[in-house]
C-alpha cells in the first residue's frame, strides 16, 4: 500500500511539472531591489488529488513585470513595515511634524566644538532627518541660497540635558558623524512633543523591523540572517532558499558573525557596569579630583561659595589695574596674548594661589583680557536677561533726570552680588577716565568694549546691530552718571 502511494505521488509530481507554473505577485511590492514572491504549482487532477507546494524564490529585477512606478506618497515604502500572517505587508505611518519655530544651537561639527549661539530656526522633521531654515518662507523656496541645515537622524543619539545650557527644556542630538545640536522650546509641552517625535524617527531610521512570513521574529536592518541569534539552526536547515531572500537587506560588507555580536554584547555589559559603579560628582569633589570652576560659574553661586558679594578674582584684577595700568595705552581696548590669558584662567579654575605681581603677568593687557573673559563666560550676564529690555526702555528716556532715576531704580532691583560687582566695576572705570589723556580711553570707547561684555539678550532673534547700540549707550550713560547712580564720593 505504501508503494502504491509513493508511485501515485510521483506521477502527480511529473504531471504537475509539465504544466507552466502560475506565479501570483504579492498584494504590495516593496521598493527593495529584489523581491521574494510566492509561486504555487497546481496539478491537473481532481480536487481530492490536488497537490499544492509553496516555496520562496528570488526573482531578479529583469524578471519582474514592468509596471509604472507610482510617485504618490501612499505608494512609497515606509520604514516601519511588517509582514502579516497572510503575506500582506502592513505599513505604519512615519512620524513627521510640520514646521515650528525652535531655538537651535550647533555646538559641535564633525567632532570640533563650536561657540554656542542660539538661533530661532524654522524646524521640520521628516522620516530620517531634521531640516532647519532661517526663515519659514525658505521651506518652499527653490533658491540655491536658501538651503537648510540638515541633521541626519540615522544612528543619532537624543537625550535631555541640563549641563550644556542654563535654559529649560533643552535636549541634545548627537549624530553619527560627531555633530551635536541643542534644541530648546519655551514650552515644556512643545519640547516634549518634538523630543518624542525625533526619538521615534531615530529608532525607525536606525532599525528596519521587517518580519518573516512564517515567524514573529524581527530582523535587524543592517544584519543578515547568519548574525540573527534568535533563529534556531534547524530552521536554517529547513529553509535554505529563505536565507537567500533575506540577504537582500544587507550587503556583503555588513555581514557579522555570531562571535562579533557576542563580543559587542560583552563590551556593552562592561560599559554598563562601569557607568553604574562610577563615583558621584559629590564624591569626586570631596576627594579633590574635581574642583568648582570660577570661569563659567553663575555669579550668585560663585559669591555664595566664596562668602562674598563680589568675586575674589574681580577684586584681584581691578586692584592690579589700579596699581600699574591706569595710564597704559588702550587699557581694556588692546587685547593681550590669548595663550597667557588661558593659562591665567586655568590657574584660577584650579584655585591655585594667584599673584598678579609675578613677571609672567607683567603685561597688564593679559589681566584686563582675563577680566573681560570672566564676564563674557558668565551663564547669565552681569545685567540679567530679564532686565535687558527694561534697561533699553530706560535709556530711551530723553530727560536726563528721569533717565537717571529709572537706571537707579533698575539697579536697586538687581540681586546683591550684581549690584556690588557693578558698583565696584563702574567706580574703577570712572578712575580710568581720569587718565584718559594717557590711556586714550573715552566714555564711548569703554561703552563699546563693555557693552556687549556686561549685557546681552537671552535670544539672538533680534537685530544684533541695534542691540549693540543700546548696550553701548546703557554702559556709557551709567559710567557718566555713576556718581549719582551709585552714590559715589565726588573726589
Amino acid at each position: 500500500f505504501a508503494g502504491k502511494c509513493v508511485h501515485k505521488l510521483h506521477r502527480n509530481l511529473q504531471s504537475a511539472a509539465k504544466q507552466p507554473p502560475l506565479i501570483q505577485p504579492p498584494a504590495r511590492l516593496s521598493t527593495a531591489p529584489q523581491e521574494a514572491v510566492l509561486m504555487r504549482i497546481k496539478s491537473s487532477g481532481s480536487s481530492a488529488e490536488r497537490l499544492s507546494q509553496s516555496k520562496s524564490m528570488v526573482l531578479q529585477e529583469s524578471d519582474l513585470p514592468k509596471k509604472p512606478i507610482s510617485r504618490h506618497r501612499r505608494n512609497q515604502s515606509q520604514h516601519n513595515a511588517s509582514v502579516a500572517g497572510g503575506g500582506v505587508a502592513v505599513f505604519e505611518p512615519l512620524v513627521e511634524l510640520n514646521g515650528e519655530h525652535l531655538n537651535v544651537a550647533k555646538i559641535s561639527e564633525s567632532g570640533k566644538k563650536q561657540r554656542k549661539n542660539w538661533t530661532l530656526m524654522w524646524s521640520v522633521l521628516t522620516s530620517d532627518q531634521m531640516l532647519f531654515y532661517k526663515e519659514r518662507q525658505q521651506e518652499t523656496s527653490l533658491k540655491t541660497g536658501s538651503k537648510p541645515d540638515v541633521l541626519q537622524l540615522c544612528g543619532a543619539i537624543i537625550e535631555w540635558t541640563t549641563e550644556k545650557s542654563s535654559r529649560k527644556n533643552v535636549f541634545q542630538i548627537r549624530t553619527n558623524t560627531g555633530s551635536e545640536y541643542l534644541i530648546q522650546a519655551d514650552s515644556y509641552a512643545t519640547a516634549s512633543k518634538w523630543y518624542d517625535a525625533i526619538r521615534k524617527a531615530v529608532d525607525s531610521s536606525t532599525k528596519l523591523p521587517l518580519r518573516r512570513s512564517n515567524s514573529t521574529e524581527y530582523l535587524p536592518r543592517h544584519g543578515s540572517l547568519p548574525s540573527h541569534g534568535s533563529a534556531s539552526p534547524n530552521a536554517k536547515q529547513r529553509n535554505p532558499v529563505h536565507r537567500r531572500s533575506i540577504n537582500m537587506f544587507g550587503s556583503s560588507k555588513l555581514k557579522h558573525s555570531a562571535s562579533d555580536s557576542t563580543d559587542k554584547n560583552g563590551v556593552k555589559n562592561r560599559l554598563k557596569k562601569f557607568i553604574t559603579r562610577r563615583p558621584s560628582m559629590r564624591t569626586l569633589k570631596e576627594k579633590g579630583l574635581i574642583k568648582d570652576r570660577v570661569f563659567g560659574c553663575h555669579l550668585l553661586t560663585l559669591c555664595e561659595r566664596e562668602g562674598t558679594t563680589v568675586p575674589r578674582f574681580v577684586h584681584i584684577c581691578l586692584d592690579a589695574v589700579d596699581k600699574r595700568g591706569l595710564d597704559a595705552d588702550g587699557i581694556y581696548r588692546v587685547s593681550g596674548n590669548l595663550a597667557t590669558i588661558q593659562k591665567l584662567r586655568f590657574i584660577v579654575d584650579q584655585e591655585e594661589d594667584l599673584d598678579l605681581d609675578q613677571s609672567q603677568w607683567e603685561d597688564i593687557h593679559v589681566v584686563t583680557g582675563a577680566l573681560k573673559l570672566f564676564f563674557r563666560e558668565l551663564p547669565e550676564p552681569l545685567f540679567p536677561f530679564r532686565f535687558f529690555q527694561p534697561f533699553v526702555e530706560a535709556v530711551k528716556i530723553k530727560e536726563s533726570k528721569l533717565k537717571v532715576q529709572a537706571m537707579k531704580k533698575l539697579i536697586k532691583e538687581l540681586p546683591q552680588p550684581n549690584q556690588d560687582t557693578m558698583k565696584l566695576l563702574f567706580n574703577h572705570l570712572h578712575r580710568v577716565l581720569h587718565f584718559s589723556r594717557k590711556n586714550l580711553m573715552s566714555t564711548q570707547g569703554i561703552g563699546i568694549v563693555f557693552g556687549p561684555t556686561l549685557m546681552w539678550p537671552e535670544l539672538d532673534a533680534g537685530n544684533m546691530a541695534v542691540n549693540m547700540v543700546y548696550q553701548t549707550q546703557i554702559v556709557e550713560f551709567i559710567l557718566i552718571e555713576s556718581q549719582d547712580i551709585f552714590n559715589l564720593d565726588r573726589k
